[in-house]
């Protein structure tokens, strides 16, 4: 792989984001590490501050024009896009009673819409070069609806959906496309969850289940996943020549998802996919 080649990660201020800016960079990415107030996190300007090869821009994933304008100055800047990483994400606790339809709609807005945003930026570049990978980080959440993950769950799954339809149309102009589903991971993710994060009145009927499902994922993200193994995953995924549709970043995930899908890296799929267009 050529110095050159050129990535993109939204959601680069922390956790899994921040980690992958610095794996791609140390096996050999010019990185531009993106996130809606880079200058805020003095973590992502100390990675950018160690590694020649990374740089930071204003993208916000839930701004149309702030995506099309950060992709356009990196492709003015340097000709291409090799690599989206697809990882600015937020959580949303609450079951469908419980959270309004503008509560929906915003997760929806950055789960999802995000990564239209941003996939539909790169893919005209991406499609005139004739090659270029897209990995988005999704969740165990898109394939097992988790409880009291409503907003969150209909998010994920319908990016799985997105990209799964996406893969074998890609792959006709030379464009990788994979998604990557970590179980929990230590982060800051769960406690910056929005929605119903806490019971609330003593009569709320979901109070006793909500308490159990808490005390159960705080065991779980503080024994998940560290994001630096996540983001080497990703990396990983980014230098394979063949890279499959679907990863699990962890033994946890691969089991987790495996009770529901038949062949949990999704090849499959993508091989009957690809054969409606007459791909071989």
């Amino acid at each position: 792989m050529a110095v050159a080649d050129i990535a993109i990660v939204t959601g680069a201020s922390s956790g899994i984001g921040l980690r992958t800016v610095a794996a791609l960079a140390a096996d050999g990415w010019h990185v531009v590490a993106t996130a809606r107030d880079p200058a805020g996190s003095p973590e992502l300007g100390a990675v950018a501050a160690d590694h020649e090869r990374v740089e930071t821009a204003v993208l916000d994933v839930t701004d149309e024009a702030s995506v099309d304008g950060a992709v356009a100055r990196v492709l003015g800047n340097h000709g291409r896009v090799d690599l989206l990483v697809n990882n600015a994400g937020v959580g949303h606790r609450g079951t469908i009673e419980q959270l309004s339809v503008e509560e929906f709609a915003a997760t929806m807005d950055v789960n999802f819409y995000g990564v239209v945003r941003a996939t539909k930026a790169v893919l005209p570049a991406m499609r005139a070069a004739g090659s270029g990978r897209i990995i988005t980080v999704t969740s165990m959440n898109g394939v097992i609806g988790m409880p009291f993950s409503d907003a969150y769950n209909a998010s994920k799954f319908a990016v799985e959906g997105l990209m799964e339809g996406l893969s074998p149309v890609a792959s006709a102009f030379g464009i990788h496309v994979s998604v990557l589903e970590p179980g929990p991971v230590r982060t800051p993710f769960f406690t910056s969850m929005r929605g119903h994060t806490e019971a609330g009145a003593t009569d709320d009927p979901y109070a006793p289940l909500l308490d159990t499902y808490n005390a159960g994922m705080r065991g779980m993200a503080q024994d998940g996943e560290d994001p630096a193994d996540v983001a080497a995953v990703i990396a990983a995924i980014a230098r394979d020549e063949r890279p499959h549709l679907r990863y699990q970043s962890s033994t946890r995930a691969s089991d987790l998802s495996g009770l529901k899908l038949v062949d949990t890296t999704g090849d499959s799929i993508v091989g009957v996919t690809r054969g409606l267009l007459g791909i071989d």
